[in-house]
C-alpha cells in the first residue's frame, strides 16, 4: 500500500484530532475527541518577548522549534493516549508569522504522514470562530460572531448553508493592535491588552475619545487608527503642559471607545438578520468589559450569547482542533503541499 493514501479512509464518528497552533509566540497542542477536549497544553514565550517589548518573529520561531516536540508529548500524555490513537492531525497554516507557522505546520504534516491519517490545514481565524463549539458542542449555524483580535476586527455571519459573510470589518488597524499601542503610550508592559484592562478597572470613562465606528455611504466599518492617535495626542499634550494624566481614566475611556461600537453593531446585525445566537472570538474577546457589555446587550434583546473560556479566546490549539473537526466531517483533507500564509483575506466559506 502506498504511504499516505487516504482514498479509502473511513471517517470516524468521534475522531481523535491532535492540533497544533504556532501562529505567533505561544506553542500549543490540544487533543480533542469529537467536541470533547482531552488535553490542552501551551508553552508560552511571553516572558521572553516581554524583554523586547513585543513579539520578535525570529526569536518566536526559534522558541517554537524548541517547544513543539515537548508540547506535543505533554498533550498526548495528558490525554492518556499514544500517537497511534490519533485519527487526524490539524495545524494552523495562516494567518500569522511565517516562521512561526512553518514550525507547527511542518511538524503536523510530518506526524500525519507518518501515521497515515488525514492532515487538516486550519485557518487561524476560522479557529477563533469555531472556539464557540468548545463552549457549546451543540452549536449550529446560523450565528453572528464578533471577531476581535490583534490582527483582525470583524463581524461575521455563519450562514445556515455553511457560508461565511463579512458584515463589517476594520478599514485599518485591528482592535487588539490598538490595545497594545495604548498600553505602550501608558508605559504598560507586554502583553498590552490584559494590562490595559487591569488599569481600566480602576478608572472612569470620562475622556471623550472618538468612537471606532465609521459610517460611509455603503456600510458600517471600524477604524482604530484615529482612536490610537487621539490617545497618543491626549497623553503627549498633557505632558507638554506639565500635567499628570490619570492613566486609569485614559485606559477606561479608550476601552469604552474601542469596544462599545463592536458590541452595539454585533447585536444590531444579529437582530436585523433574525439570528438568535451571538458568539465571540479572538484575544480581545477575553476582555472583561467586552464580555460584560456583550452579555448585557444580548440579554436585553433576548439573544443567546456563547462566550468561550478566556483561555480559548487567545491563541490556543483547542480551537484549531474544533475547526479541524468541522473540516474532518466534511472530508476536507489538506494536501501535504499546503504552505504557510502570512495573510488570508476575510472572505468566503472557511476563509478569513
Amino acid at each position: 500500500m502506498e504511504i499516505y493514501d487516504l482514498s479509502d479512509y473511513k471517517l470516524k464518528e468521534q475522531p481523535v484530532i491532535l492540533a497544533l497552533e504556532s501562529s505567533c509566540d505561544d506553542t500549543a497542542c490540544a487533543v480533542v475527541k469529537g467536541r470533547k477536549i482531552l488535553a490542552d497544553e501551551v508553552m508560552s514565550s511571553a516572558a521572553l518577548m516581554e524583554k523586547y517589548g513585543g513579539v520578535v518573529p525570529e526569536i518566536a520561531s526559534r522558541a517554537h522549534t524548541d517547544a513543539v516536540d515537548e508540547v506535543t508529548r505533554r498533550a498526548l500524555n495528558a490525554a492518556n493516549i499514544t500517537a497511534g490513537d490519533v485519527d487526524a492531525v490539524a495545524a494552523t497554516y495562516g494567518a500569522g508569522l511565517l516562521g512561526s507557522l512553518l514550525v507547527g505546520l511542518s511538524f503536523a504534516k510530518a506526524l500525519a504522514y507518518s501515521l497515515n491519517v488525514p492532515f487538516l490545514a486550519v485557518n487561524h481565524i476560522m479557529g477563533h470562530v469555531s472556539s464557540a463549539y468548545l463552549e457549546d458542542p451543540d452549536l449550529k449555524p446560523p450565528f453572528v460572531t464578533l471577531l476581535a483580535s490583534g490582527g483582525h476586527t470583524a463581524i461575521l455571519h455563519s450562514t445556515e448553508t455553511g457560508g461565511l459573510e463579512v458584515l463589517a470589518a476594520t478599514s485599518d488597524d485591528a482592535v487588539g493592535e490598538a490595545f497594545d499601542k495604548c498600553a505602550r503610550v501608558l508605559g504598560l508592559s507586554y502583553p498590552g491588552g490584559p494590562n490595559v484592562q487591569r488599569l481600566a478597572e480602576g478608572g472612569r470613562p470620562v475622556i471623550n475619545f472618538p468612537s471606532a465606528e465609521v459610517r460611509d455611504k455603503t456600510k458600517i466599518r471600524f477604524s482604530y487608527s484615529g482612536l490610537k492617535t487621539s490617545v497618543i495626542n491626549y497623553c503627549h499634550n498633557a505632558g507638554q503642559r506639565g500635567e499628570e494624566i490619570n492613566g486609569a481614566d485614559v485606559a477606561a475611556s479608550f476601552t469604552k471607545a474601542a469596544i462599545d461600537p463592536l458590541v452595539k453593531r454585533t447585536v444590531r446585525y444579529a437582530l436585523d438578520l433574525g439570528v438568535g445566537t451571538v458568539t465571540c472570538g479572538g484575544g480581545v474577546a477575553a476582555n472583561g468589559y467586552l464580555r460584560s457589555e456583550m452579555k448585557k446587550a444580548c440579554d436585553a434583546h433576548g439573544l443567546k450569547l456563547i462566550l468561550p473560556e478566556k483561555k480559548h479566546c487567545t491563541d490556543n490549539a483547542a480551537m484549531i482542533a474544533a475547526e479541524g473537526y468541522n473540516m474532518y466531517v466534511r472530508r476536507e483533507f489538506s494536501p501535504m503541499s499546503q504552505n504557510a500564509e502570512a495573510q488570508i483575506p476575510l472572505e468566503g466559506r472557511g476563509v478569513c
